[in-house]
């Protein structure tokens, strides 16, 4: 690889100050054609070496599942293309014909990114992509644990876009990270960007910077009475058993008309469910929640046998998940909670609406403005579960764990860092995309042929 852009270890003020440059640089020279050429060899890098940064990422921290992972890498670089590909980032963003004014576009300056051990690729290009866009400068500042998967699919991005000329030090990563650095990178910066565990978030949001954080996940589902139950079963077992329960987006818990326990428990089994005995599943509890105790690291992101064998249960081969039948609602019992790995709880209602309130109970308790999913032919059942349901997206008849952060079919924007609004402590609750790395300046004349209406006119709008 050619060493123009290989950043030798710096101090991070000495990183900032250089991506300040390059910044201000890359600005002036790129128009919009340019910087979408930039963005799209960044995506179609990470798509051409999803094999192979797959395979780094599982190897380095041991957690999820190969072809996942590529499925993973190759849909969101297409995705976060396809996103961007036809939108106006740069100069003029629009006129209004009414009155006149005038939107230009303009850059933050330089972003700092955190991003996780569960998604060291794809979260690194986003970001990248999302920054090159409305041309700010961006460092990366990885999880220690996949620092090197992560920093290789940074440089495959910078020798991407090498031949575009993207002047030095408009893309950077932190080669060893540690927490101070990435504090002091928080600082430093003009805007962050955390995508991670709600420790780092906080700390995020605590940098005196603006910031862009996400909350817990804990996808709730709920099953109406009205549907295939072998369908909606396999697209929820295929959501949470995708890159072994790893992502935020991944099922947490079936939430079932208790009528029609028979046909959907026969349904997820067929479909690769094994469903815990009493006994099982509170060895199932002890292992993923010791001591009623935060998630243990050990269970995250590892397959069905190996988590049953730690549990000291015996679950059969070619079982996808598994599920735990929940003893209480929210707090009253901890497998409601978001579950990093291919487990599931499964809980019953009387009537839809009940349905709903669990649903929200135990959001309330974990993951409030994060996403649920509904499997329903009723639409008046599914505006029923977006109008209370606390959550910032209601993902319908799709797995959520692949179509929650976005997809081209739904209208979500493709990205991996999910905000979870004021429920979940962030300051969007909608996918984090380009547009939030944009500030925008507004031109605004008084235009004469405005009639203004007269007092009495007002008040009688």
């Amino acid at each position: 690889m050619n060493n123009t852009y290989r950043i030798n270890p710096m101090e991070i003020k000495e990183m900032v100050a250089l991506a300040r440059k390059a910044q201000k640089e890359y600005q002036a020279t790129h128009n919009q054609q340019s910087v979408d050429n930039i963005c799209r060899a960044a995506a179609k890098v990470i798509y051409e070496n999803a094999e192979m940064l797959a395979r780094e990422a599982v190897d380095e921290t041991g957690m999820g599942v190969y072809e996942d992972k590529v499925s993973k890498n190759r849909g969101k670089s297409k995705g976060v293309w396809y996103n961007l590909h036809d939108k106006k980032s740069v100069g003029i963003l629009n006129i209004d014909e009414r009155t006149g004014m005038i939107e230009i576009a303009k850059p933050m300056g330089v972003v700092g990114a955190v991003t996780p051990t569960t998604n060291p690729i794809v979260t690194p290009m986003s970001n990248i992509i999302f920054a090159l866009k409305t041309c700010n400068a961006i460092i990366i500042s990885p999880h220690p644990r996949s620092k090197k998967c992560s920093k290789h699919a940074v440089d495959l991005i910078l020798e991407a876009i090498k031949p575009f000329n993207v002047p030095e030090g408009m893309v950077q990563v932190i080669e060893e990270p540690s927490i101070e650095m990435t504090q002091q990178l928080m600082g430093a910066v003009d805007v962050v960007v955390a995508t991670g565990g709600m420790a780092m978030v906080k700390s995020a949001y605590s940098s005196g910077k603006p910031s862009y954080g996400v909350g817990a996940g804990n996808v709730q589902v709920i099953f109406d009475s009205d549907i295939d139950f072998e369908d909606a079963a396999e697209k929820v077992i295929y959501g949470r058993s995708y890159d072994n329960g790893i992502i935020c987006t991944g099922e947490q818990s079936v939430i079932y008309n208790e009528a029609d326990k028979d046909a959907v428990f026969a349904a997820l089994r067929k479909r690769g469910a094994y469903i815990c005995t009493e006994e099982e599943g509170k060895k199932m509890r002890d292992l993923l929640f010791q001591n009623n105790g935060p998630i243990n690291k050990d269970v995250v992101g590892q397959g069905v046998q190996k988590i049953a064998k730690m549990a000291g249960i015996n679950v059969p081969e070619g079982s996808r998940v598994i599920i735990v039948e929940a003893n209480g609602v929210g707090e009253e019992d901890v497998i409601c909670r978001e579950k990093m790995c291919p487990v599931m709880c499964a809980l019953s209602y009387k009537y839809f609406e009940e349905g709903v309130d669990i649903a929200c109970r135990n959001l309330a308790n974990e993951g409030n403005g994060h996403s649920c999913a509904i499997h329903s032919n009723n639409q008046a059942h599914i505006i029923l579960t977006g109008s209370k349901a606390t959550v910032s997206r209601i993902v319908v008849n799709a797995p959520s764990a692949t179509t929650a952060g976005g997809h081209i079919q739904n209208g979500l924007n493709v990205t991996n860092t999910l905000g979870c609004g004021s429920w979940g402590n962030n300051s969007i609750s909608e996918n984090f995309t380009y547009k939030h790395l944009m500030n925008i300046s507004r031109i605004a004349p008084l235009n004469p042929a405005i009639k203004v209406p007269n007092d009495q006119e007002i008040w009688e709008l």
